[in-house]
């Protein structure tokens, strides 16, 4: 029987699972789908391995520690920097990025002309994805991260104006997932208005307390449910070319 998985460190209340587990029963395919918590990323090298295995799936925190165990990645995934898809074709494992069409398809219907200028909280493996998107779109994209690399702000360092003249913010961090679904990032949520595109990546709770301030000031909220599930899909159509 085929194999797919999805590789994290953390994975009792994965999204893949679940999708890939019901589109199998319900469209008659022999196939299984696994969770593989790895505690480090090391362990890859025997998941890699593994009979049967024809793709995985990568969430956090391996999106960007998988990619020197991998033979090659494709010209998006090398540009983005990030990994969350692994191809297996011709004996070789080959890295992708599914997350920049997931994303891309999820804002086409709520970007407008309006939207010149992103900020992104949060820079590890979906944050890089988000950027290449926006990036490619026409959008300047600002990051603010409690890590920040050359060019990007600390997440304190957010202010009233930088959210104003930001008209798409984007969470790509897991603060408020569940578990811990009382937390919320620390931002002058008061400058945000009814111009604005607010997106938190997380799906689990559906509406995050960042979601739910963002929307009490007006702004148009979505969360990450619709890009979890079209790059799923996406997986899925790359992992049978």
């Amino acid at each position: 029987m085929n194999k797919y998985g999805l590789i994290g460190r953390k994975l009792g209340h994965s999204f893949s699972v679940n999708f890939f587990s019901e589109k199998f029963k319900n469209e008659n395919i022999e196939s299984v789908y696994l969770n593989y918590e790895l505690s480090n990323i090391d362990e890859i090298k025997s998941v890699l391995l593994e009979e049967n295995l024809k793709g995985l799936n990568v969430t956090i925190p391996y999106k960007e520690a998988i990619i020197p165990f991998l033979d090659e990645l494709t010209e998006e995934a090398t540009a983005i920097g990030a990994v969350n898809t692994v191809l297996f074709r011709d004996g070789k494992t080959i890295g992708a990025n599914t997350d920049a069409f997931g994303f891309h398809q999820m804002i086409k219907p709520f970007l407008l002309n309006t939207h010149h200028k992103a900020l992104l909280f949060g820079n590890g493996g979906a944050a890089k994805a988000v950027k290449y998107v926006l990036e490619q779109i026409g959008l300047e994209v600002l990051v603010a991260a409690r890590s920040p690399r050359e060019g990007e702000f600390r997440l304190e360092d957010v202010n009233e104006l930088m959210i104003r003249h930001c008209g798409v913010l984007v969470n790509c961090t897991p603060v408020g997932m569940f578990p811990k679904e009382d937390l919320v990032l620390n931002i002058p949520f008061e400058a945000i208005h009814s111009d604005h595109l607010v997106i938190d990546l997380i799906y689990n709770p559906k509406e995050t307390i960042f979601l739910r301030r963002s929307k009490a000031n007006g702004a148009v909220v979505l969360n990450g449910e619709t890009m979890l599930r079209e790059q799923a899909l996406q997986a899925w159509k790359l992992w049978n070319e």
